[in-house]
């Protein structure tokens, strides 16, 4: 598997700056100017990303209402059939090209969900450089091998994933030539209560699969993608939304202009703070060893006089002998009158 995939111009790597998707899904309720500020708000929240869903009703399921149709279970959309429920959420596919070109013209990266194989052609047509598998068709094999046959990087959602499914997802990928797979850590629960979001899962998909390594989050706030982060995420994937009163399907778990900020901002201070495995001392560290203990003469001295407790002590600053010397050195005798207050060295005691 690749470990330096390129989306566009943007790198993702183990050394690369966490590539931040916001997610547009259906939270332009159906109209194209709301789109159009809402990628404005990402842009300005600081999203390198804009990611649709490239859909239509009757490619995901039937106009049905025969029991197994109706959604239940708790979810928010308990009531609906599942063909009323894809209706709200689908984005006119005229719009694409638009979306496309005013994400670009921000300077962010746009691609999106293919949902069958005629959105994997129509995104082609368009240009994308990427495409996500959403986490309920990671499944849906013959749709995972048409996409991955486009030579683009995937990534893949795990949200109702087992550990076979995503194996199988990724050998899918392999088969066809294609290694720039990067899999999400996903829950599918819609908000995802902390409780099942399992970030210890996500330093295991990179062991275990040998991959880079993501998050797409569906819980309230910024501490699970900060923690991710802090865990080897490289790809944070959020829902989107101006205003979360303006409602809609996935308006309860997306996030507003300001949470995205704070999101962005302080996934960029995380980067700062994890840094690299080194263990030299910044200029600043080293300046700072004033304050570290070290071996001083605490009481007026003179030449043959017994070191002892009372006379050598282990105190700040750290300019004197290590005190890893400390017992070896007691019972010792000076070789020269010392003054109390002395940075004791080596050298200044008797050999024998």
């Amino acid at each position: 598997m690749n470990k330096n995939i390129f989306i566009g111009d943007r790198e993702i790597s183990n050394t690369s700056p966490v590539f931040i998707i916001a997610e547009l899904s259906c939270n332009h309720n159906g109209k194209l100017d709301l789109a159009l500020k809402t990628i404005d708000a990402m842009h300005e929240a600081g999203a390198d990303c804009v990611k649709l869903q490239t859909s239509k009703p009757d490619s995901i399921t039937i106009d049905c209402s025969a029991e197994s149709f109706i959604i239940k279970g708790g979810t928010l959309w308990d009531g609906k059939t599942l063909f009323e429920l894809y209706q709200q959420v689908y984005t006119p596919w005229e719009w694409h090209e638009e979306i496309k070109n005013y994400v670009e013209s921000k300077g962010m990266v746009f691609f999106s969900s293919p949902f069958d194989l005629k959105a994997v052609d129509f995104l082609e047509e368009l240009g994308v450089p990427a495409y996500k598998i959403a986490s309920f068709e990671i499944t849906d094999i013959p749709l995972i091998e048409y996409t991955a046959k486009k030579g683009k990087p995937i990534i893949i959602s795990t949200g109702i994933a087992t550990e076979q499914d995503i194996e199988l997802a990724i050998q899918t990928c392999k088969n066809v030539g294609n290694e720039d797979v990067i899999i999400l850590k996903c829950t599918s629960a819609y908000p995802t209560p902390l409780e099942e979001v399992n970030l210890k899962v996500i330093p295991d998909i990179r062991k275990r699969f040998n991959c880079l390594v993501g998050l797409s989050d569906h819980t309230m706030g910024t501490i699970v993608p900060l923690g991710a982060v802090s865990l080897g995420a490289k790809v944070i994937e959020k829902h989107f939304i101006l205003d979360r009163s303006l409602g809609g399907p996935d308006a309860a778990f997306s996030m507003e202009p300001a949470e995205f900020k704070e999101m962005v901002d302080t996934v960029r201070m995380m980067e700062k703070a994890l840094g690299k495995v080194t263990y030299e001392l910044s200029e600043k560290v080293m300046k700072n060893k004033q304050f570290a203990r070290s071996l001083f003469i605490t009481e007026d001295v003179k030449e043959n006089t017994i070191i002892t407790a009372e006379n050598v002590k282990s105190i700040r600053p750290g300019n004197g002998l290590h005190p890893k010397y400390y017992n070896e050195i007691l019972g010792k005798t000076f070789n020269q009158q010392l003054l109390r207050g002395t940075p004791l060295t080596i050298e200044m005691i008797n050999k024998e």
